[in-house]
């Protein structure tokens, strides 16, 4: 009797612990992507600075004022010189939803739209060598927003800064 039971109720343990891992959540995902149980982080105020341009935010978690420089644009795709756009941050592609919108520092990705191009760059720290590189949670903070490039087999990072908008003026 016992080696009967061994049979049949492993496979179904099995299959219950399947169907309640990978089931679909609807439209409402729930606690998906994973948030920290702390409180969410003030949305990026103030001017952000790298050596390839600006990124300006007025705290709203919305709206951005970009400056690229032309290698910035064409690395991400969005216009060269002072435009107006809109941000999100995501959480890079999550089975079966794909990217989600998420507080920043646990995003993995960043999207910016300008008019009608919108771009979604990776989030990441790339390693002083280029063959490795940092993403996920906290890489993205109140006084950095880390764009992440992959181009010849190397990693490579652009660090934009939060800098006192007075010295920027």
């Amino acid at each position: 009797m016992m080696h009967i039971l061994k049979k049949c109720c492993l496979p179904v343990c099995a299959v219950q612990i399947l169907c309640t891992g990978c089931g679909f959540r609807g439209p409402n995902p729930g606690n998906m992507p994973y948030e920290p149980d702390t409180p969410e982080p003030a949305a990026h105020d103030g001017v952000f600075v790298s050596e390839h341009g600006t990124m300006r935010f007025g705290g709203d978690g919305t709206n951005v004022e970009l400056d690229f420089d032309a290698e910035l644009a064409g690395l991400t795709g969005l216009p060269e010189g002072t435009q107006t756009g809109s941000y999100v941050f995501l959480s890079g592609d999550l089975p079966p939803h794909g990217s989600m919108p998420v507080r920043y520092d646990t995003a993995h990705e960043l999207q910016i739209s300008v008019g009608e191009l919108s771009a979604v760059i990776s989030m990441g720290i790339a390693s002083e060598d280029g063959k490795t590189a940092q993403a996920g949670v906290n890489t993205v903070t109140p006084e950095r927003i880390p764009m992440l490039f992959h181009e010849d087999g190397r990693f490579f990072d652009v660090m934009f800064t939060k800098t006192d908008s007075a010295e920027t003026d």
